[in-house]
């Protein structure tokens, strides 16, 4: 089950208009109406209307996607594309559209790289990267794609290592570690990944943190039994 939740956009998620010398008047139009459309559906999202939210994701994000293909060095509209996408992708998954909220996804991470390596030190995009990658680790690991899946998790675990290390005492942080080891674990040969993630996940489970999506696989590598 992939879980999902109202993303928490990045401040300067909805940028100023691009420069009117690079993009055509109706280019500009639309941009300036992608905003508008941007920042409703956020609204919707946050009072509950994830249909009226996608929506409204969904109308803005070509006019996004043209600012990005006419200024690619646009860091600013390439993080508002993410973010819209990510967005998206939360309000279809809340409606159970899970082939669309992987598609959207799929679609968000080149941007989301993209934003990362122009921001090392932006923990809350790296995370986001990395928990998306995760996402779409499980959904090939659930059709036993465990080749495909396995260079999902290793990439989303390196990126969950450093926020890891920047802050091990955030429980959404730990969380997304352990999610990424327990995806590594059933993928990689690598012997100590395995040990890495049993280890990690009998110490959480001791002490607490482990939250709910990750406990079943949690309790699994550590040999408990649930409710025993």
């Amino acid at each position: 089950m992939i879980g999902l939740s109202v993303p928490a956009m990045a401040q300067d998620a909805a940028p100023a208009t691009p420069a009117a010398a690079q993009m055509t008047p109706d280019q500009v139009t639309a941009f300036n109406k992608a905003v508008a459309d941007f920042t409703a559906a956020q609204a919707a999202q946050q009072g509950g209307d994830n249909a009226g939210a996608l929506a409204k994701y969904e109308a803005a994000l070509p006019a996004i996607c043209t600012a990005v293909q006419v200024q690619p060095g646009n860091i600013d509209n390439v993080n508002f594309l993410a973010n819209a996408l990510y967005a998206a992708a939360a309000a279809a998954g809340a409606q159970q559209q899970i082939d669309k909220t992987l598609a959207l996804y799929e679609e968000s991470v080149p941007h989301w790289r993209t934003v990362v390596e122009a921001k090392p030190t932006d923990a809350t995009s790296r995370n986001i990267l990395a928990g998306i990658l995760v996402q779409l680790g499980n959904a090939k690991l659930a059709k036993q794609d465990k080749a495909g899946a396995a260079p999902l998790y290793a990439e989303g675990l390196a990126l969950a290592r450093k926020s890891f290390a920047e802050n091990a005492s955030d429980s959404i942080v730990k969380n997304l570690h352990l999610s990424a080891l327990i995806g590594a674990s059933q993928t990689s040969e690598d012997a100590a990944i395995k040990t890495e993630a049993t280890t990690t996940a009998k110490a959480m489970l001791a002490d607490g943190s482990v939250d709910a999506v990750n406990k079943p696989a949690a309790q699994a590598l550590a040999g408990i039994t649930p409710g025993a």
